[in-house]
């Protein structure tokens, strides 16, 4: 609608991402003066739930957090407490979590590529279009998808919110017997994999620039997913990397009026978690197969320093993180031994445990302070979504001024290209609050127009 010279704009709820919230655009003269997410979920209050409880009950708790990564969250409360009761679990029980979390990774991965994020490049309004126009190319994500949840049932005990996990390891792991179908499930989904990686390299990428640092876990000699490193890529560059349990001298979370989620700034900048942030700092360590899948999807090779930093083609990076997750799968149940027991014993101890993870969305730290009995005292979970807010904010605003300046598109094509731009990051809105209404204010000179769903 147009108003002496002001264009209001009124949109209904962002569809295709996990949790609810509202964009608000201000545009003067042409310039995009303000991009601001107002997320108005309720605070979950998981932080005040935990306090109080038995040291052994965090990981239960958190995995509540998030129906799509509980993995994730119990991943990052059980190396917290370890880590603060001094406790190191056996490199079996090591790898059993890391093939739990690669389920995680396949499922949720394939969730975003096929159901969210793909309908954008190719005109579909949802999954249930795009199911009609791409019925094989749908049918294979959810093969996918069915074989991380296989992988999460076995060792999880089931795929939503899994059972089986416990601090130190697990109150029952299988024997060989039982991950032979999942490992014959993961091989049909290898090939799935390599399909989804080519499937996605033809999708058209618009040509977009994350400028903010890149925040993710690193380890030596593998790609991160269930430990690592805090290690930071600068928009120059230049890296450093600090100890997990300095992260909140680095990360510090600040409320925002206009939100229930806390925004957090890198040093006091502006930076971004997730698949680009893992590829750019972890890249070099990938299987040989996913650096060929990376090269061939026209990412570059990572190991000779390939970065990517448009947010648009983060469905590309997904695609080789699937299929690096696959391959993970059944290396590990390949060498797979059963442990003597499946879980190291965890006694209670005074004192403060960090914890983080690479969730598929991105870093997630956990801190807990015990006491002497065991009774959690205070804890602090910092997800990887509310990390990015800020970063999403200006990407937003980029992506909106960027299409102004080039061609000044309507109501109806913005709203579109600012889903999408959210949708390239693959927030889980619920985790982050302790989406989309759009509200577009188009001014010029004096004169304004407001439009508030």
């Amino acid at each position: 609608m147009t108003h002496r010279g002001s264009r209001l704009l009124h949109v209904g709820s962002l569809s295709r991402v996990e949790g609810e919230g509202a964009l608000r655009l201000h545009v003067h003269d042409g310039t995009v003066t303000e991009a601001r997410l107002e997320i108005y979920e309720p605070p979950r209050f998981f932080e005040a739930f935990l306090r109080g409880r038995a040291y052994t009950e965090p990981p239960d708790i958190t995995a509540r957090v998030c129906g799509i990564c509980p993995v994730a969250y119990q991943m990052s409360a059980c190396a917290a407490i370890e880590d603060a009761c001094g406790v190191t679990v056996d490199p079996v029980i090591r790898d059993l979590r890391r093939l739990l979390y690669c389920g995680e990774w396949i499922e949720s991965q394939a969730l975003h590529i096929y159901l969210l994020h793909a309908p954008d490049f190719l005109g579909r309004a949802s999954a249930i279009e795009l199911a009609r126009t791409h019925r094989t190319d749908v049918e294979r994500g959810l093969r996918l998808k069915k074989a991380g949840n296989s992988l999460m049932e076995l060792l999880g005990g089931r795929a939503v919110h899994p059972v089986n996990v416990r601090l130190g390891g697990f109150y029952r792991v299988p024997t060989r017997n039982e991950l032979r179908p999942v490992a014959e499930e993961l091989k049909q989904a290898l090939d799935d994999a390599w399909d989804t990686v080519r499937w996605v390299a033809g999708f058209e990428f618009p040509d977009a620039l994350v400028e903010a640092d890149l925040l993710a876990l690193a380890e030596p000699d593998t790609y991160a997913i269930e430990s690592g490193t805090p290690t930071v890529l600068r928009a120059d560059g230049s890296t450093r990397a600090f100890p997990v349990r300095d992260f909140t001298q680095h990360v510090n979370e600040t409320h925002m009026p206009h939100s229930t989620a806390l925004h957090s700034r890198l040093d006091g900048r502006l930076h971004l978690t997730g698949s680009l942030a893992r590829f750019a700092i972890s890249g070099a360590r990938l299987s040989p197969m996913a650096v060929q899948a990376a090269v061939e999807a026209g990412l570059g090779d990572p190991r000779e320093g390939a970065v990517c930093r448009n947010p648009f083609r983060s469905i590309l990076v997904r695609a080789v993180e699937t299929l690096y997750a696959v391959g993970e799968a059944l290396r590990i149940i390949e060498a797979y031994e059963p442990p003597s027991r499946p879980y190291t014993e965890v006694p209670p101890l005074s004192g403060i445990g960090h914890g983080a993870t690479e969730a598929p969305r991105g870093l997630l730290y956990h801190r807990y302070e015990l006491d002497a009995d065991g009774i959690v005292t205070d804890a602090l979970l910092v997800p990887p979504t509310a990390q990015n807010q800020g970063a999403i904010e200006d990407d937003l605003r980029r992506t909106a001024q960027r299409a102004i300046g080039e061609r000044d598109p309507d109501d109806g094509e913005l709203t579109a290209l600012c889903e999408r731009a959210i949708r390239n990051h693959d927030p889980c809105i619920s985790c982050s609050t302790h989406f989309l209404d759009l509200t577009v204010v188009r001014t010029t000179g004096d004169t304004m127009g407001v439009c508030d769903v």
